[in-house]
């Protein structure tokens, strides 16, 4: 039996499994900005390099179809780039509602039931991650777009 004043154990551990869950919520918030601000700054050094090779490709002697087959070098590694930018994103998503359902878990215990609800995945639209996401493969798209109908044709 513990003294008046002091925690006993399991509630030590209680307290101490919660503030870890909270900084894994945190950290995994913090990872889809990481995760944002590499894919931004590796595409747009890659596009600065398609538009550079766009604009100077007669200047520097180099084959039509050579430079074109550049150009779509350089957005497929984008798009690679994007796609496992956004895998991680998702299975941020999903680390993110393991630890939520495990938050709510410990509170049901720890507090009383019904103190936190869990996720709801279908409010999806709520949350920053989707618009990041469209945000991804929306800037992917264009870009294949801008090389497709503008680019590309322009070399020709």
């Amino acid at each position: 039996m513990t003294e008046p004043g002091q925690i006993d154990r399991a509630q030590a551990f209680e307290v101490e499994r919660y503030k870890f869950l909270l900084q894994q919520l945190h950290t995994v918030n913090e990872n889809v900005y990481r995760f944002l601000a590499i894919y931004q700054t590796l595409a747009t050094v890659l596009v600065g390099a398609a538009l550079t090779l766009f604009v100077r490709w007669d200047e520097w002697k180099i084959e039509r179809g050579i430079a074109q087959i550049g150009i779509v070098s350089i957005l497929l590694l984008v798009t690679v780039i994007a796609a496992f930018t956004v895998l991680l994103i998702v299975i941020g998503v999903f680390t993110w509602l393991d630890y939520r359902r495990e938050e709510c878990a410990l509170t049901e215990e720890a507090v009383r039931p019904g103190y936190r609800k869990a996720p709801e995945p279908r409010n999806f639209w709520r949350w920053y991650e989707t618009y990041i996401l469209l945000f991804i493969v929306g800037s992917v798209g264009f870009m294949w777009l801008g090389a497709a109908f503008v680019l590309l044709p322009a070399m020709s």
